[in-house]
């Protein structure tokens, strides 16, 4: 199968994570014995952030034959169909095989802050809620693009939203948020962390927010949400992306004590962990066995239909990708990383990096079980 991948960019700062009290990372022994890759296609899996923008056939059998379930995102993002057209793929896969496949819905800007958009969002959100939706995203175009009738940036906590979200706390849904872009994208190109991301904002000058100051700075944006979290302490929230804090752990770790509503996602962000484990194996380590709970396995892999008009992606959208093996080769690589003490070379750090090996309960409870707790629609399809 010849598809495009896309995978969202990854970058990262060192920062690191206090120590879990007990020595988590001390010499493991019975059923904490790690993983190995032979355990990769018998242990359950979720992949909790993947685009499936595109029907095909073989892409199910691709999910089962990894051993997976996954989570489609439908998401407000111009470089991909409507939302309509994202809700109608989405709900042919479910109709397939729910056990596999679940998806979120999304709402659109248009027409905020006129009247009845409160209400026709909300009306958006239960039609597909009906139709099988088990949560709800909101994209980083809030905070960075989207602007109110006096010209200024809308962040997540503006009243307009007050209703909607609202509604989504009383249907008992999560709300995925990708805010921000990664810590990368406010600094200079030979400060950047990852190759990926230094080689896509010098070419692309125009997304580098290093180089427009006139912009809200990363702080900002994060106080911005942090903030709406605070005021929504009955809304679960999934922080895509590692919730933008994915140059530290240290940080990360302060934003899940801080939130207990919240959890987030890996989806997209593996090398910056890699990148602060290269530098200090164990606060990376004991970071993930001490916030167990509150993570969860996804990727960020997409299959999206190529479009002239797309903007450039980080990476590029290649056309002669195969997604089937890209897709397993991202699959394998993260498990050898989180699960065994394999070492791999990791092409965006340009380095050899060591895995976590992480004990076989934390990596159920990262792969599978939060998601089951999260998502519970997962074990009732299954």
């Amino acid at each position: 199968m010849k598809q495009p991948l896309l995978l969202a960019a990854l970058s990262i700062t060192l920062a690191g994570c206090a120590p879990a009290a007990n020595g988590p990372s001390a010499a493991l022994s019975g059923p904490d014995i790690p993983y190995t890759q032979a355990d990769f296609g018998r242990i359950p899996k979720i992949d909790a952030h993947v685009h499936a923008n595109m029907y095909d056939p073989s892409f199910l059998a691709l999910v089962r034959d990894n051993g997976f379930q996954v989570l489609s995102i439908n998401v407000d993002y111009p470089d991909f169909p409507s939302l309509d057209g994202q809700a109608e793929v989405a709900h042919r896969y479910f109709a397939e095989d729910a056990g596999l496949f679940q998806f979120t819905t999304a709402f659109s800007m248009d027409g905020f802050e006129t009247a009845g958009w409160s209400s026709r969002t909300n009306a958006r959100i239960d039609r597909e809620l009906a139709a099988g939706a088990i949560g709800v995203k909101v994209w980083k175009n809030i905070g960075m693009v989207e602007r109110n009738r006096e010209g200024e940036l809308v962040m997540l906590g503006d009243p307009g939203f007050d209703t909607v979200m609202a509604h989504i706390e009383q249907r008992g849904v999560p709300l995925i948020a990708h805010q921000a872009e990664p810590y990368n994208c406010w600094l200079p190109l030979d400060q950047m962390t990852t190759e990926n991301d230094r080689l896509y904002f010098q070419a692309h000058p125009e997304y580098h927010m290093y180089l427009h100051p006139e912009m809200p700075s990363y702080r900002q944006l994060m106080d911005a949400r942090d903030r709406f979290v605070e005021a929504h302490p009955g809304l679960t929230l999934i922080g895509a992306h590692l919730g933008s804090i994915e140059w530290s752990v240290d940080e990360l770790a302060t934003f899940l004590d801080a939130h207990p509503n919240a959890v987030v996602d890996m989806a997209a962000r593996m090398s910056n962990l890699q990148y602060q484990s290269n530098r200090d194996r164990d606060r990376v380590r004991d970071f993930l066995i001490k916030y167990q709970d509150r993570v969860l396995y996804a990727t960020d892999l997409t299959l999206s239909p190529l479009s002239d008009a797309a903007k450039a992606q980080n990476p590029p959208i290649d056309p002669g990708a195969d997604f089937a093996q890209a897709a397993e080769e991202v699959w394998r690589s993260d498990w050898t990383y989180l699960a065994t003490p394999e070492s791999q070379y990791v092409d965006t750090l340009n380095a050899d990096t060591p895995g976590l090996a992480l004990p076989r309960s934390v990596i159920r409870k990262i792969y599978y079980e939060n998601a089951l707790r999260v998502f519970p629609a997962f074990a009732q399809a299954s």
